[in-house]
């Protein structure tokens, strides 16, 4: 079973500590959040559960589609994506059980102080089949 972690700058219950990293914590508090990350990434290598995962730059743009001979729209009037979403993380796992174990423990990544920082990760199954559609 593939899951989706994605780890949000903002959006859904507050963090129990102050974020972005970028505005607030020291570059040694960087660091350490940065080596937990690659070191979960790591272990989950070795077990086999790791897929694949990055951290987002904070640009971004949304573009959709606006009819054929027409230049792309972009931007838009929703909120946008690059304020929202700070990396992600595709795990493959025996159960949801597992999943959920994994995202409670990258949710402990260290932040300012050293302190676990109890971030929100959104967790998403992958859909496993199409669905099926009936008339």
């Amino acid at each position: 079973m593939k899951y989706l972690l994605l780890k949000h700058y903002r959006g859904g219950p507050t963090p129990v500590t102050d974020m972005p990293m970028i505005d607030k914590w020291t570059p040694e508090e960087i660091s350490a959040h940065v080596n937990y990350m690659q070191e979960f990434a790591a272990r989950l290598q070795e077990s086999g559960e790791y897929v694949d995962g990055q951290a987002l730059a904070p640009e971004g743009t949304f573009v959709r589609y606006d009819g054929e001979g027409r230049p792309p729209v972009t931007d838009g009037p929703f909120a946008e994506t690059k304020d929202l979403i700070a990396g992600w993380m595709v795990i493959d796992v025996d159960s949801y059980e597992r999943a959920l174990e994994l995202a409670a423990e990258l949710s402990a990544a260290p932040g300012q102080g050293g302190k676990p920082i109890h971030e929100w990760l959104e967790l998403r199954p992958f859909l496993t089949a199409p669905p099926t559609i009936t008339e």
